[in-house]
């Protein structure tokens, strides 16, 4: 199966604004913002990252 719906997406940390990870989501079935807390290396805690458009 094609995944042509999936979209790829950044994770932001929204302390230092680093993009540190990066995902798959589709927009059709997720259509809020993705967060979540995750590892940021620059600040070595963890802190709360958002979703960002990726130039495809």
């Amino acid at each position: 199966m094609a995944s042509g719906t999936r979209i790829k997406i950044g994770l932001k940390c929204q302390e230092c604004g680093d993009i540190n990870y990066t995902t798959m989501k589709n927009p059709k079935t997720h259509t809020e913002k993705f967060e979540t807390k995750k590892y940021s290396p620059r600040l070595k805690k963890h802190t709360l990252h958002k979703e960002v458009k990726l130039k495809s």
